[in-house]
C-alpha cells in the first residue's frame, strides 16, 4: 500500500511539474505576444489623430533637422504618441534622409506610412494662386504665404536689375512678367526658381500670334500689358475693356496724352481715392500720364488676362475720351470730341457732389 501510494504521488508531482512548465510557457508566449503587439502597434497601429478633417499637410522646411521636424508635428498636433514616432524615425534612418517640403498627412496614418512618405520626398505640389496684384511688394508678400521663398528674398530680385536682365527686364517692367493664374509649384521652391518658372509662364503666353496682334498696334508685350493695367483699373466690366483700349490706343496714335486717373493714383500710391483732383495732376513723377505723353515706364498693377486680351483685341472705333457714368454702374459715356466729354464730366462731378464724395 506505501509503495502504491509512494507511486502516485511521484506521478502527481510530475504532472504539477508540467503544469508549471506549461503556465510558464503560456507566460512567456503571452508576455512574448504583447511585447511583439505592442512593437507591432509601434510600427503599423494608427498613430495619426487630426481633430478635423481626413488630412492635413505638414511643411518641412529646407534645411530642417529631426528637432525641426517634431517641433513642427507637435505645433500640428499631428501624432497621439511622439516618443513612438521618434524612435521608428531612428530605427528607419529618417534623421539622415530629410527632405523639404509639403507633405499630406492621412488621419489615422501609422507611424510607419507617415516616415516612408517623409523620408521619400514624395510632397504634395501647391496649387499657386495670384489675381488682382498692384505692386511688388503685395505679390510677394502673397506668394511668400503659399511657398517657402520669403517675401524679402522675391521682393530683392524683383528689384535686382542684373538679375532681371536675364530675362529682358527691369524693376520698372517686371511685373508684366507675371501672369495671373494658377500655378502648380513644389512648396520648397525658392524665390529664384519661382521667378524663372514666372518667365517661363510669360514666354508660353506670349504666343507668336499675340506678338503678332501686339506688334500691329505698335506695342511690345512689356507695353501691351503697361497699358493693360491701366484698362484694368479702368472699369470693372470686362465687356467695357475693348472699348477703353481703343481710346488708349487712338491716342498714343494722335500723339495725344493718355491722361489716365490710374496712373496718377498709383503716382501717389492711392488708389482709394475717388476723385482725382488737380494738386494730385501737378504731381512729379513718370507715371504722371497727364504730364507725359506715352505709356508710363511700367504696368501700374498685375493685369488680368482679359485687360491684355482687350488691349490686342481692342475695339476700333473714334472715340478719343470716356468718363463714368453718373449712375455709378462702373460704365463709361464715351465721346469723340473734347466738348462733349467736358459735359460728360460734369455730369458726374455733379454725381460726385450729390454723394458728398470730394476726394
Amino acid at each position: 500500500m506505501k509503495g502504491k501510494d509512494k507511486k502516485h504521488g511521484k506521478a502527481k508531482k510530475k504532472k504539477m511539474t508540467q503544469r508549471g512548465v506549461l503556465v510558464i510557457a503560456a507566460i512567456i508566449l503571452i508576455t512574448g505576444s504583447v511585447k511583439l503587439y505592442g512593437l507591432y502597434d509601434k510600427v503599423y497601429g494608427s498613430n495619426v489623430n487630426l481633430d478635423q478633417g481626413d488630412s492635413t499637410y505638414l511643411h518641412i522646411p529646407t534645411g530642417a533637422d529631426m528637432e525641426d521636424v517634431m517641433q513642427r508635428i507637435r505645433q500640428n498636433q499631428l501624432l497621439e504618441d511622439t516618443a513612438d514616432f521618434r524612435w521608428l524615425a531612428q530605427k528607419k534612418n529618417y534623421p539622415n534622409h530629410i527632405h523639404p517640403g509639403r507633405y499630406k498627412v492621412d488621419n489615422q496614418m501609422s507611424n510607419n506610412a507617415l516616415i516612408n512618405r517623409l523620408r521619400s520626398g514624395q510632397q504634395e505640389p501647391v496649387e499657386l494662386i495670384f489675381n488682382n496684384i498692384r505692386t511688388k511688394e503685395q505679390l510677394a508678400g502673397v506668394v511668400s504665404d503659399q511657398i517657402e521663398a520669403d517675401s524679402t528674398a522675391l521682393l530683392k530680385l524683383m528689384n535686382d536689375r542684373e538679375f532681371l536682365r536675364e530675362f529682358d527686364m527691369n524693376p520698372r517692367s517686371v511685373t508684366a512678367m507675371f501672369i495671373p493664374n494658377t500655378y502648380e509649384f513644389w512648396w520648397d521652391a525658392s524665390a529664384r526658381e519661382f521667378i524663372e518658372r514666372m518667365h517661363q509662364e510669360y514666354e508660353r503666353f506670349w504666343t507668336k500670334k499675340r506678338r503678332e496682334k501686339a506688334q500691329e498696334t505698335g506695342l511690345t508685350p512689356v507695353e501691351a500689358t503697361t497699358l493693360a493695367s491701366i484698362v484694368d483699373e479702368e472699369t470693372i466690366h470686362d465687356d467695357e475693356m475693348p472699348d477703353i483700349a481703343g481710346v488708349y490706343i487712338n491716342r498714343l496714335k494722335r500723339g495725344m496724352r493718355l491722361q489716365a486717373d490710374p496712373t496718377i493714383k498709383y503716382a501717389i500710391n492711392d488708389f482709394t481715392i475717388k476723385r482725382v483732383l488737380k494738386k494730385h495732376l501737378e504731381t512729379d513723377s513718370p507715371y504722371n500720364t497727364y504730364r507725359n505723353a506715352g505709356l508710363p515706364p511700367g504696368p501700374i498693377s498685375i493685369p488680368s488676362i482679359a485687360a491684355i486680351e482687350s488691349v490686342l483685341n481692342y475695339s476700333h472705333h473714334n472715340y478719343l475720351y470716356f468718363v463714368a457714368k453718373p449712375d455709378f454702374s462702373g460704365y463709361h459715356n464715351f465721346s469723340r470730341s473734347h466738348r462733349q466729354h467736358i459735359l460728360n464730366a460734369r455730369k458726374y462731378q455733379r454725381a460726385l457732389n450729390r454723394e458728398k464724395i470730394m476726394k
